[in-house]
């Protein structure tokens, strides 16, 4: 059954009635209460990291898409402020995840694409130093940056010892995570069935689950948010709830009642389940609000929200994600594929109703939790993302250094950088930035115009600035940054030239295998009276 939406007058009615539990069941909310660790619990935020899966900046209420549903992100969208350019840091799942947990670009420590490299037990992560600093600890939903149990047996490597990335190495006091995507609706069948046989289960806390598997995806995960968040409210600590959820990335299906909200509206079948998923998941924002306003949580809490990259089809191309008019997709360097929907919301510090237009990376989620919940590093390693915390408190509007981009496929360009209001591509055809990309990405959202002839000496200074980044993170990979006994993982992947426009999909044998897998592993999942 659909979801109870939360409508404005019924989230009133839950603050008027959490107001006695504010002012008298949690004094860990006034300023000078002191907790256990000695700090002010009013100045240790709660923190939410929600993150979607292959959603378009586009596909969002609050970025102007009157089709979609989605009051409930809306609403926390308002109640914070939206982040018009924020920036995955790369155009794929798994790479992305790694510098959300890290504060550190990939290339650093060889996640090099989905599927392709592991997150070393060596990195330290946000989870760790938030537990460090006396948080409690939960990641829920997709991990995808190693294999999550040594009985994994999917894609990826399987559960290889040279694959493990185990969330408990990383500072988790739960999870309950897949390695990989599941189906949307219903991800082991209508009863739940293929739970356990499938190769990628959800694993709670080290243990298979084979049970309340039924129905949206995103509520089977939520139902475990939940009783994290009631735990730890309970025993007065802050928390960090990492929810990375598979919608809306295939297979992709919603169920019949959000499917109905759509009907008659003239979209397509792939939008209906694009946005009725979509829908479905905005749901589960609104519960997981009403509930932190329930406990007297939520004006301590900040919560972001992102994708992990641009959509996987484009609607100009026959697909269904929207990237406003941004260029690329999927697995592009360019804005369509990197620019996502997000926003930040802390009722009790960040002014509500704002737009921030300063760009932003997930690269930077754990230098400003950091700096939010008092947790530091415990070296001097590189960290490639900036504390954003003085941006979103209004105190300034400049972030303090660029945003690097790598990612080697055949979709050009390979290396970015993002300075200002510009953004830099190079294929390295050359030695000189002769050839290359400087777009005005503010002025130019759509990457059209070309300045790298008016401004040679911009690109040129942009140009040396991702190089000498590029040879940072190779020395990162061979070690640098880690114990003296740390074995190297795989080897550096070089740079290569590639062409910059999108190689025509391949017809060949292989291609062909890949596509009959796809379908197969699908119709697992596919309950039996859809694929009648």
């Amino acid at each position: 059954m659909m979801r109870e939406r939360f409508s404005p007058w019924q989230v009133a009615v839950v603050i008027m009635s959490t107001t006695c539990v504010l002012l008298v069941c949690r004094p860990g909310l006034t300023d000078d209460h002191e907790t256990t660790s000695g700090k002010s619990k009013a100045h240790r935020p709660n923190i939410v990291l929600m993150m979607t899966d292959d959603h378009g900046w586009g596909d969002v209420g609050f970025n102007g898409n009157a089709d979609i549903i989605t009051p409930n992100l809306d609403g926390v969208c308002e109640q914070g402020a939206r982040l018009y350019h924020f920036f995955a840091a790369a155009p794929v799942c798994s790479p992305t995840r790694g510098s959300v947990l890290t504060g550190r670009h990939y290339y650093r420590y060889g996640i090099w694409g989905a599927n392709d490299g592991r997150l070393p037990r060596q990195e330290y992560s946000i989870a760790q130093g938030l537990k460090d600093a006396g948080y409690s600890t939960g990641h829920f939903g997709k991990w995808h940056v190693g294999s999550p149990h040594p009985d994994y047996r999917g894609k990826g490597g399987g559960g290889n010892p040279d694959r493990l990335a185990l969330p408990q190495w990383f500072g988790y006091d739960k999870h309950f995570v897949t390695h990989h995507a599941v189906c949307t609706w219903n991800p082991y069948g209508e009863d739940g069935q293929n739970a356990e046989t499938t190769d990628n289960p959800y694993w709670e806390d080290g243990r298979r689950v084979v049970e309340r598997l039924v129905g949206d995806d995103t509520k089977v995960i939520m139902d475990r948010v939940i009783p994290f968040v009631e735990k730890a409210s309970k025993e007065h600590k802050p928390f960090l709830s990492v929810i990375w959820t598979h919608t809306p990335h295939s297979p992709l299906r919603a169920g019949p009642e959000y499917k109905k909200m759509y009907e008659g509206r003239g979209l397509s079948g792939k939008l209906l389940d694009y946005y009725g998923a979509l829908t479905a998941l905005d749901d589960q924002v609104g519960r997981l609000e009403a509930k932190l306003r329930e406990m007297g949580e939520w004006e301590n809490t900040m919560f972001w929200f992102c994708a992990d990259n641009g959509p996987a089809s484009h609607v100009r191309d026959g697909g269904h994600g929207k990237t406003g008019g941004m260029r690329g997709k999927k697995a592009h360097l360019f804005n369509g594929g990197t620019c996502v929907p997000a926003f930040v919301c802390w009722p009790a510090k960040v002014k509500p109703g704002i737009t921030i237009k300063t760009p932003m990376s997930t690269m930077d989620y754990l230098p400003t939790v950091f700096a939010a919940a008092g947790a530091k590093m415990p070296d001097d390693r590189p960290i490639d993302g900036d504390n954003l915390l003085d941006i979103i408190l209004g105190k300034t509007a400049r972030r303090s250094r660029p945003i690097p981009f790598r990612f080697s496929s055949d979709n050009a360009p390979g290396l970015g950088l993002l300075d200002g209001d510009f953004r830099y591509y190079t294929n390295f055809v050359s030695d000189t930035p002769e050839g290359d990309l400087l777009y005005n990405f503010v002025a130019d959202r759509g990457e059209q115009e070309n300045l790298i002839r008016q401004m040679p000496e911009k690109a040129t200074q942009m140009r040396k600035h991702a190089l000498d980044f590029i040879a940072s993170c190779k020395r990162s990979h061979a070690g640098s940054d880690y114990p003296d006994d740390y074995e190297l993982l795989g080897k550096w992947k070089t740079m290569k030239n590639t062409p910059w426009e999108t190689p025509q999909p391949k017809t060949g044998k292989k291609n062909r295998n890949k596509k009959e897998k796809r379908k197969n592993r699908e119709a697992e999942n596919t309950p039996a009276k859809e694929r009648q």
